[in-house]
């Protein structure tokens, strides 16, 4: 028997009946393909054999979020947690394929926990120029008796070369004042001064702490493991590609990274092997043509977690 959801809750599930719709929309590639015949789409197939088809040098920004080095279950698929040696090798295999299809001028984004960011930044050093280490705060995680409570993954940024784009402008954080300091004159001293408070913007740090992981009352949320907040990947394409940029994801899961791209203007290509996320992802780009909503980043900025000044994205 299927329980049905709290009437709040807003996790996307797939339904029966929308499950083929859903997969008649997946594309498998099994030859050389040109650029135009992949752009938003999801790609129904192994990584590694996907990435040989792509056209070369396509590809503007790369997010790869991989699997950890962890026991962790993937709908079908699993992984087992193996040696960081090993978890390197298997890393590096991951990436070599996918190193052909980047542009001289790509940005890379590569997610990981505290134990993986140890296996895998040798590897990032080997291929590309590392330019930063952010660290975000992922509030969920389970309280440990013996040991600190696990909260935190990082984001290694780096690029192809020394010619690359980064828009700071378009990634400042609204943050509410504390100390709302004057000038001589009277005249909030920078800082904005509204009717719902005083506020300032301000650069983005490698220290992320305005993110929420979706969770069920959150229309973005999905049954994925892993899945990272929209907010998270605006940040990064807003930052690192242009509109109509090429922006692809080889682990897309539920689709998160497609999802912002297409919200946000951007040409993505997805690579997901399990049917079940695949056909969610495809599920989500159907409804962001409904909606372009993206929680905590409305009129061009950034809110701080909890600030309650969520509003509808302008784009």
């Amino acid at each position: 028997m299927t329980r049905s959801k709290a009437p709040c809750n807003r996790t996307i599930t797939l339904e029966h009946d929308e499950k083929p719709g859903l997969e008649a929309r997946l594309l498998t590639i099994q030859k050389n393909t040109e650029l135009q015949e992949v752009t938003g789409r999801v790609l129904h197939q192994k990584m590694e054999e996907a990435a040989g088809f792509l056209p070369k040098a396509s590809v503007d920004l790369l997010f790869l979020d991989p699997p950890y080095n962890l026991n962790r279950q993937f709908g079908k698929e699993s992984f087992r947690k193996c040696s960081a040696e090993s978890y390197s090798r298997q890393f590096e295999a991951w990436l070599q394929p996918l190193l052909p299809l980047l542009k001289p001028t790509a940005s890379i984004y590569v997610c990981a926990d505290w134990q993986t960011s140890s296996s895998i930044d040798e590897v990032l050093a080997k291929y590309f120029l590392i330019r930063n280490r952010i660290t975000w705060e992922r509030e969920k995680g389970r309280g440990a008796l013996r040991n600190w409570k696990n909260a935190s993954e990082d984001i290694w940024f780096c690029t192809c070369s020394e010619s690359y784009c980064f828009h700071v402008e378009r990634v400042k954080l609204k943050r509410r004042v504390m100390a709302p300091y004057r000038d001589r004159e009277g005249l909030p001293k920078d800082w904005t001064e509204s009717k719902e408070g005083a506020f300032r913007l301000t650069h983005p740090s490698n220290l992320w702490t305005d993110l929420t992981v979706p969770f069920w009352s959150m229309p973005e949320n999905t049954g994925h493991p892993t899945q990272k907040p929209e907010k998270l990947l605006a940040k990064l394409i807003l930052a690192s590609s242009e509109p109509g940029d090429v922006i692809l994801d080889p682990f897309c899961g539920s689709g998160t990274a497609l999802v912002a791209a297409k919200k946000l203007g951007r040409c993505f290509v997805g690579i997901e092997q399990d049917l079940q996320y695949a056909c969610l992802a495809e599920k989500r780009l159907r409804l962001a043509e409904v909606s372009g909503e993206i929680q905590g980043y409305s009129e061009g900025v950034f809110w701080e977690r909890n600030t309650g000044m969520i509003k509808k994205n302008k784009k």
